[in-house]
């Protein structure tokens, strides 16, 4: 009987049936031509039949199923495919089939005249492909009994679907857990869409029965060995842990399913052998109960935790997908935050277990299982929130567990060392100010001391680090807070950093030992005798830099009362060129604080002196220690550090010299020789500025004189209009204003008096003469010799005497600009007075006073000549004033006098 025959018949004969039959099966073949353009080679009814397989009937008769096609006209075969398990079958929208026929080296394509024959057919091919594969890997006979058997499951399950469906389409219920249905159920849970498996995970929720039978089944599949349906099984259990349901999950980590679980999925098809996951669970794992927990909630929270993880991380890690995979981590999270939740409200037990932790009287063995226990406890501490973290490691700073932690640190054993200092971080990363009040109340062997020996101390595995973690958190500056801030601080400075500056001073080489025989010799051993290994040296010199930057004030005071700097640069002498680099690093982040004091100590010690020979030794070759030292320069240029510039161009420019090609090395040198050219105009230019500020005070002193002088009337009056005429005529005179000034200040009265009016009153008082010794700033002008300008000889642009003889030496300059102020203004008295004589003359009513003011300037610039010369002779033995005055620029003496009125004055 053919398939259009068997299905006629299980139509009942009834005609509208068959029609129906018949057009869900009616399709068009298609074949791919040679230009891309797909030929029609006739409309028929597809069916699978078994075709005989032209490699195997010579051997063995085989047939296989495949695709035939019957013309519906002739019934003359349109097409004859044996189905393959290659994956070259593809559905395209609702009513196509295509695939490449790598026998007739063509493409074929099926288009079906309804959806729905369309997708009976496919599930066909896919049902057959499956059973194929299974065949390939040796879990499955191969043969036409098994194909057939798989074809009319295949018919049965999809006859059967509908029954388990609502009208809507939605499942109503899953099919009784049996053997016999056992390849529909894979297949619901498989291959549904996503509202199916929601739906799918909904009944096995609400199946009580479900996995009670799942696990009957396996075990009994397994004591018969049924390796096929053991296959289906681990299908199934990695299907319905793939559905990502948290309701499931409770019921399959339960600990009366978890092993059969675990079991189901021993047996992977695509593994060549059974695994053993259960033998591993049962006899090598071992729970071990360092303190004895009473609630037996927490203790099975424990395992299902632990097989959770095996399953995720060892059984299925490459089936899982992200989502399930995030599930099944929230599940861990969630067990552990209820396992701590439940352990930290047991008062009794966190009692007990602090009191054994503290006895005497237990063996190291259980001491290190509750060390061990107290870190895996304060580690899945994690798991709480925020607030009920700082809650619990209050309450176990509160039992006290720093003293225990001080205990451990001083144990020999690497492994609880380390757990001992995982714990004091988990403290710091909380709460660090709990560990700060600890130390801050502690005497004699501190919990820091312990830190620090500990941090030079050579456990392996990396355990420096963690102690220099623990450091670097306990003096954060920026986390410190309350009455210990700068207590902690204190502790450290006074009485571990010169122990750690010591250990790296002991374990360098000395100065007269070369870096190549020193390191074999003695160079990694400190002061106790034992080898500090390079890495520990490091992180010593990182800790000292976090100080640098954290504690400027503090690690300050102790370089400048010790010579630590000079013991930290003996790194510098150490073979490990990570170890240079660290020293050029320590010293770039002391210049970089740019405090005055630590620059000034360079300086004075030349500590820079081993950066700079370890940079020349270093040479051309292009690596961290050439990129730190030129990176060091080229701050020291950019933050304008004169000091440093300066030194260190005149200290080791010999040595530099090689290397002026770089071009930082080059801009270093310019800013020297820009510091250079910037000094020498400003000591020049100091000495003129000085002088004409003397000049403008004596001006000032003059005009106010001037206005403070009692005359009468008349001759004010007269003088005034006189002086007003005077200065009229010289303004027109001289456009520029210069000619001007000099005329308005040589016809004011002087302080000395250069005309003396007619007065009733006054004509028997005679004025006093003048001290000799003491000559006014504007009496006659001094005759003052040329005297050469001495170079001035400067250290980092100040003055070699010190700054005592500075001060003097600009009291005195000061002094003398007041004696060159006195000359110049009598200069300009004398030149207006020669110009004025004439018109004084020709005036009848002035003439006798114009005498007069002349015949007393006259004497009085005999009077003034005289003191001049005295103060000269005064003075001479100092010598300074005259060196001064001579070193003043003589064009600018010159020029205090107009050239086109008056003779140019010349200083002799």
């Amino acid at each position: 009987m053919t398939e259009q025959e068997r299905r006629d018949a299980e139509a009942g004969g009834d005609p509208a049936a068959a029609t129906h039959t018949s057009n869900m099966q009616r399709v068009k073949v298609y074949r791919l031509a040679d230009g891309g353009r797909w030929d029609d080679q006739g409309t028929g009814h597809v069916s699978i039949e078994y075709i005989e397989n032209s490699v195997w009937v010579d051997f063995q008769g085989s047939k296989e199923l495949g695709l035939t096609v019957l013309d519906e006209e002739d019934n003359e075969t349109l097409l004859a495919h044996n189905i393959t398990s290659d994956d070259i079958y593809r559905k395209q929208e609702e009513t196509i089939i295509s695939w490449r026929d790598h026998e007739a080296a063509t493409d074929l394509a099926l288009s079906f005249q309804e959806a729905a024959g369309c997708s009976y057919i496919w599930e066909h091919i896919c049902d057959i492909q499956r059973n194929l594969q299974f065949s390939n890997l040796g879990a499955l006979e191969i043969g036409p009994r098994q194909a057939s058997e798989s074809l009319e499951a295949s018919r049965l399950m999809h006859s059967n679907d509908d029954s388990f469906r609502s009208a809507n389409g939605e499942f109503r219920e899953l099919p009784p857990v049996e053997l016999s249905n056992l390849p529909f159920i894979l297949k619901t849970v498989l291959e549904g869409g996503i509202t199916d498996q929601i739906r799918v995970a909904e009944l096995i929720t609400q199946d009580r029965d479900f996995f009670p039978k799942l696990v009957d089944m396996f075990r009994m599949c397994e004591d018969l060995e049924n390796l096929d349906d053991l296959h289906m099984i681990f299908k199934l259990v990695k299907g319905i842990i793939l559905l990502n349901s948290p309701s499931i999950f409770d019921k399959i980590f339960s600990d009366e399913f978890i092993l059969d679980i675990i079991g189901a999925l021993e047996y992977d098809p695509e593994v060549p052998r059974v695994q053993r996951h259960r033998a591993f669970l049962k006899d090598h794992v071992v729970f071990k109960e360092a303190i004895h927990i009473e609630n037996n909630s927490v203790v099975s929270k424990i395992h299902q935790t632990y097989r959770i993880g095996y399953l995720k991380d060892v059984i299925l890690p490459r089936i899982l997908d992200d989502a399930t995979l995030a599930s099944l981590n929230t599940m861990i999270h969630t067990n552990n935050a209820s396992v701590i939740s439940l352990l930290k409200d047991d008062a009794p037990f966190i009692r007990q277990l602090f009191a054994r932790m503290r006895s005497s009287d237990i063996s190291m063995e259980s001491k290190r299982e509750l060390v061990l226990f107290l870190h895996e406890f304060c580690t899945l501490s994690k798991s709480l929130p925020l607030v009920q973290q700082l809650r619990l490691f209050r309450d176990l700073s509160g039992e006290g567990v720093f003293e225990i932690i001080s205990d451990v640190l001083q144990s020999h054993d690497r492994k609880i060392v380390s757990a001992g200092t995982d714990i004091l971080i988990l403290f710091l990363n909380q709460d660090p100010n709990l560990l700060r009040s600890y130390i801050v109340q502690q005497e004699g062997n501190s919990l820091l001391g312990l830190l620090v020996k500990g941090m030079v101390t050579d456990f392996g595995e990396e355990m420096h680090c963690q102690f220099l973690e623990i450091l670097r958190i306990l003096m954060d500056s920026f986390t410190m807070s309350g009455a210990h801030r700068e207590v902690i601080i204190e502790i450290f400075y006074e009485r571990h950093l010169d122990y750690l500056v010591d250990v790296i001073a002991s374990s360098c080489p000395q100065r007269n030992i070369s870096r190549s025989t020193s390191n074999s010799a003695c160079a990694g051993r400190n002061a106790g005798g034992y080898r500090i290994k390079p890495e520990i040296l490091l992180n010593v010199c990182e800790l000292l830099c976090f100080c640098v930057v954290h504690h400027p004030y503090k690690i300050k005071c102790n370089f400048l009362m010790n010579n630590a700097i000079e013991k930290i640069l003996a790194l510098t002498r150490r073979k490990e060129k990570f170890l240079v680099v660290a020293a050029v690093r320590f010293m770039r982040t002391i210049i970089s604080r740019n405090d005055e004091h630590l620059i000034r100590l360079v300086v004075k010690f030349n500590l820079l002196k081993p950066i700079i020979d370890v940079f020349v030794e270093n040479g051309d070759r292009y690596n961290m220690l050439h990129s730190g030292v030129l990176e060091l320069l080229e701050y020291i240029r950019k933050e304008n550090i004169k000091t440093l510039v300066i030194y260190v161009t005149e200290s080791f420019w010999d040595q530099l010299t090689k290397f002026e090609h770089f071009g930082s090395i080059q801009a270093f040198k310019l800013k020297y020789q820009q510091y250079l050219e910037s000094a020498e105009p400003r000591l020049s230019a100091s000495v003129p500025d000085v002088r004409k500020k003397a000049e403008q005070r004596g001006l000032e002193k003059e005009e106010e004189d001037y206005f403070n002088e009692d005359s009468d009337e008349e001759d004010s009056g007269s003088g005034r209009r006189a002086k007003h005429a005077q200065n009229q005529h010289s303004k027109a005179k001289v456009p520029n204003g210069s000619e001007a000034d000099n005329v308005e200040s040589a016809s004011r009265p002087k302080s000395a008096g250069l005309v003396d009016y007619d007065d009733d009153d006054d004509e028997d008082f005679n004025p006093p003469p003048k001290e000799p010794s003491r000559p006014s700033e504007d009496d006659v002008p001094l005759n003052i010799s040329i005297v050469k300008r001495r170079p001035v000889t400067t250290v980092d642009g100040k003055h070699a005497d010190g700054d005592g003889r500075k001060r003097q030496k600009i009291e005195t300059r000061i002094s003398c600009a007041k004696i060159a102020a006195a000359t110049s203004t009598a200069s300009k008295h004398r030149d207006i007075q020669n110009k004025h004589t004439p018109q004084s003359a020709t005036s009848s009513t002035s003439s006798t006073e114009a005498n007069g003011a002349l015949r007393q300037h006259d004497t009085n610039s005999e009077e003034h000549q005289h003191s001049i010369e005295n103060a000269e002779a005064s003075r001479q033995p100092g010598g300074d004033c005259i060196k001064d005055v001579g070193s003043m620029s003589t064009e600018k003496a010159v020029n205090t006098t107009n050239p086109s009125d008056s003779e140019p004055y010349s200083v002799r």
